[in-house]
């Protein structure tokens, strides 16, 4: 029963990796750049939401405040630093532009909320409900179908919606979107507001379970890099899978052997993945013709 119950908090774990790595997919489905301050993104969720509901803001109320807020913040950042760059055609420009605006997030929030990690209060029961034999807490399903829900919902969005299609038309092939008259600037701003706020609400999702902080999100949007590495960055499949891969074998291995050597099996992993499948396990290998 304790592996059992490893493999569901391993679950819980993975797929808040999988939500964020999801945000990791859409930035470079439509330009080919990274947001490497996603988990500040994270970070920023979980402390706005932090204070509202310190200011009475009921739980559920707050989920899509928050939302809204990340989805701001999204834009922002494609605006101050990955627009530039695209426009330079600069190679590496928006790498070194993302990872700066996480570390500014990172000292706005800490001279805001300060360096202390802070208690997030729960809107569920905290005592355990039993599960195949097994004791799951309640937050942790809620951030399994949260998690799930809010991919579902992006991707009806892209397949069902005329903004969703030109986000699709984008991802294909960007040249040809732009001929045929779809404002594909505009697509990949959209794609980095909808990249940050799955990753806000991911925030407000483990917020409940992990104490909450400025440096909350570096490791978390490390790790979910990581999955979307070995998921594949074309894959949605693959992003939960690597998610659920990564959460399970940081669990297991955190009990068995150590909490010093919970890291190693991901590491690991996406080592031999980079070595022998660089385009991830679901991920398709691009063939471009020169």
């Amino acid at each position: 029963m304790i592996l059992l119950q490893l493999i569901y908090s391993g679950i819980a774990l993975g797929m808040i990796y999988a939500v964020i790595a999801f945000g990791y997919q859409l930035t470079f489905a439509t330009s080919g750049t990274l947001n490497f301050g996603q988990g500040e993104a994270l970070m920023l969720g979980a402390l706005v939401g932090l204070t509202l509901v310190g200011l009475g803001v009921n739980y559920w109320l707050m989920i899509p405040i928050v939302c809204v807020f990340g989805f701001i913040q999204g834009a922002v950042v494609e605006r101050i630093a990955v627009r530039p760059a695209i426009k330079t055609r600069s190679e590496f420009g928006w790498i070194m532009a993302t990872i700066a605006l996480g570390i500014i997030f990172r000292n706005v929030a800490e001279n805001v909320w300060g360096r202390d990690d802070l208690p997030f209060p729960s809107p569920l029961p905290v005592a355990p409900i039993k599960l195949a034999g097994a004791n799951v807490l309640p937050m942790e399903l809620l951030v399994v179908f949260g998690a799930l829900a809010m991919m579902l919902l992006v991707e009806l969005f892209n397949r069902k919606s005329i903004h969703g299609k030109a986000f699709v038309a984008t991802s294909n092939d960007r040249d040809a979107a732009g001929l045929m008259g779809i404002n594909t600037g505009l697509v990949i701003t959209f794609s980095y507001a909808l990249s940050s706020l799955t990753a806000s609400f991911a925030g407000v999702l483990i917020a409940p379970l992990t104490l909450t902080g400025a440096t909350m999100g570096a490791v978390l949007g490390l790790k979910a890099f990581a999955v979307a590495i070995i998921g594949g960055l074309s894959s949605g499949t693959g992003v939960v899978v690597g998610g659920l891969i990564l959460g399970i074998a940081e669990t297991t291995t955190g009990f068995y052997l150590s909490t010093g050597y919970k890291d190693v099996p991901g590491l690991v992993l996406l080592l031999l993945v980079l070595a022998f499948k660089p385009a991830g396990l679901f991920g398709k290998t691009a063939i471009k013709k020169v």
